[in-house]
C-alpha cells in the first residue's frame, strides 16, 4: 500500500488520447493521479504512463460504478484525503488550480466544494442556455460523497457541508459533429434504458414533446439565442437527443418475424463502453 496523500486526482477513460496529455498537464499539482480504464485501444495508457499516473483496467460497468471502483482502489491501495474528479476531455484552468489549493488547505468542516464547467463547443466557449456555471462536485473527500447514475451521466451528491470554488473546469467534449453524433446516440440508448427502468412512458408524441420544450428551454428561456450558431446548435442537438431517449423506450419490431433475436444474440441494444 502507498502511503496517504493529501490530493489524488481520478480519471476514468475509454481511447482517451485525444486530450489527456493536456488534462494530465493541468494536474501536475495533485500529489497522484489515478486513471480507471476500460482497456483503451488508443495510445491512453502509453500518455498515462509517460506523465506517471497510475493506471488500472477494469471492465466498464457503467458511469457511477466505474468512478466508485476508482474510489475504492484509492481506500485499499493509495489513501487519499481528497479525490478531484475529472473526465480525459476536461482541463483544470490556473484559476481553478488556485481556489483548489486554498480549499483543502483551508476546507473547514466542508467536505465538497463545487466548481464551474465552461464547455467549448462549435466555435466558442458557451456562456447561455444552461450551459454555464454548470456547476459540479468534483472535488471531495472520498468517505462523504454518494455516486448515482444519472441517464448516460452520473450525479455526485455530498453527504456533509459543502462550498463553492471560482476557476473553471474546462470541458472540449466534442471534436466535430460526426463525434457529438456518435455520443448523443450512445446517450440516448443509455437514457432510454434508465428511462425504462423507471417505468417511463415512451413514443414519438413523448419524444417530440419533450425534445420541443428541451429547445425552447435552451433556446429561449435560458438565452441560448445570445451563443449565436453555436447555441442554435447545441440547443438543436440537445433537443434531437431528447426526442431519441424517450423514443427508444420501445424499440419497435423492425425487421421481425425474420431477425427475431438478433439484437439480443449479439448485444446491439445495450451501448455502454463510456465515451468521452
Amino acid at each position: 500500500m502507498e502511503d496517504a496523500v493529501r490530493l489524488t486526482a481520478l480519471i476514468i477513460t475509454l481511447n482517451g488520447e485525444r486530450l489527456l496529455d493536456k488534462c494530465l498537464e493541468s494536474l501536475s499539482f495533485c500529489d497522484r493521479v489515478l486513471i480507471v480504464d476500460s482497456f483503451s485501444s488508443d495510445r491512453t495508457e502509453e500518455i498515462a504512463r509517460d506523465h506517471g499516473a497510475m493506471f488500472i483496467q477494469n471492465k466498464w460497468p457503467g458511469n457511477a460504478k466505474q468512478i466508485r471502483y476508482g474510489i475504492d482502489w484509492l481506500y485499499a491501495n493509495a489513501p487519499t484525503e481528497w479525490v478531484l474528479m475529472l473526465d480525459c476531455d476536461e482541463i483544470i484552468s490556473p484559476e481553478l488550480k488556485k481556489s483548489i489549493l486554498e480549499a483543502i488547505e483551508h476546507p473547514g468542516d466542508k467536505t465538497a466544494f463545487s466548481m464551474p464547467r465552461r464547455t467549448w463547443y462549435f466555435d466558442r466557449f458557451l456562456k447561455h442556455g444552461g450551459c454555464y456555471p454548470d456547476r459540479l462536485f468534483r472535488l471531495f473527500r472520498p468517505e462523504a460523497i454518494r455516486i448515482e447514475n444519472s441517464g448516460a451521466h452520473q450525479k455526485f451528491v455530498p453527504a456533509g457541508p459543502y462550498g463553492e470554488l471560482s476557476g473553471d473546469m474546462l470541458h472540449y467534449t466534442y471534436c466535430n459533429f460526426k463525434n457529438q453524433l456518435d455520443k448523443l446516440n450512445d446517450y440516448a440508448e443509455r437514457g432510454a434504458r434508465d428511462l425504462e427502468s423507471q417505468g417511463r412512458k415512451g413514443g414519438v408524441l413523448v419524444g417530440l414533446l419533450h425534445g420541443t420544450w428541451r429547445f425552447i428551454d435552451m433556446y429561449v428561456r435560458k438565452m441560448g439565442v445570445l451563443d449565436g450558431r453555436a447555441g442554435f446548435l447545441m440547443a438543436a442537438h440537445t433537443s434531437f437527443y431528447t426526442f431519441l431517449k424517450y423514443v427508444r423506450i420501445h424499440e419497435g419490431g423492425w425487421g421481425a418475424p425474420y431477425d427475431h433475436g438478433l439484437a439480443e444474440a449479439d448485444g446491439s441494444t445495450h451501448s455502454d463502453p463510456r465515451r468521452g
